[in-house]
């Protein structure tokens, strides 16, 4: 999952990224209204941690821009404000959930984890594909019932093919999506083939299937037969 922290408190929004990035999202920080714009204009997110309280802006604002470059992108709004107006606001702008300062960063990955799952996976803690089925809290794989050993990245990009079932996903957006926008200015995707190769000889050596189809010259889908 990729996600951008809109925080003007920099201690805070660090500890943000850096606790999520353990948690193996791809995180980026923005430190006001200004930036935050910028960053959406340049690269798609999956979900968006806003503070209200920015220094050149209200973050309640970002939440139309956000839904008309992706209806579907999470939105977590966070606010020092203890009032239930505060909260009302948030919700009917469109965010998908809020946390009050302070917060606890265990907290604040589960919730993030829950939008997407609803947002992305049908609210679904299981997917399962034919003879694929993954279980996204503990990260298990299982394919015609056996246990299907994966690295972190190729557990993340089946879950994000599994996600994108029968769109074609250009190489450039599965490296943002895995590996964050530095990555994308790489001289070569040998790495991510490499991935792909080895997530694809998984699931066949276990009786699966080949869904990940080559699309010459753009990248890769992953069909449903």
């Amino acid at each position: 999952m990729k996600i951008l922290v809109i925080e003007d408190e920099r201690e805070l929004a660090l500890s943000i990224a850096e606790y999520l990035k353990k948690e193996d999202q791809v995180c980026e920080v923005a430190g006001n209204f200004k930036k935050a714009t910028e960053k959406m204009d340049e690269v798609l997110f999956d979900c968006f941690i806003i503070d209200i309280g920015l220094p050149d802006g209200n973050g309640l604002d970002l939440i139309p821009r956000i839904k008309e470059i992706d209806s579907n992108a999470g939105i977590l709004i966070l606010t020092a404000r203890d009032a239930l107006s505060d909260k009302i606001t948030s919700l009917e702008s469109g965010a998908d959930d809020y946390l009050t300062k302070p917060f606890h960063l265990s907290e604040l990955a589960a919730r993030i984890k829950a939008i997407y799952r609803r947002r992305n996976l049908g609210g679904n803690t299981v997917i399962r594909h034919n003879e694929i089925e993954v279980f996204v809290q503990n990260r298990i794989v299982n394919v015609n019932g056996n246990p299907l050993t994966l690295t972190k990245k190729e557990y993340d990009l089946l879950v994000y093919f599994l996600s994108n079932k029968e769109k074609v996903l250009t190489r450039e957006s599965i490296v943002e999506h895995l590996w964050g926008d530095e990555v994308i200015m790489a001289d070569t995707f040998d790495f991510l083939y490499t991935h792909i190769k080895n997530l694809r000889k998984k699931i066949m050596e276990k009786g699966g299937s080949d869904y990940i189809k080559t699309v010459y010259g753009v990248g890769y889908r992953f069909t449903e037969q």
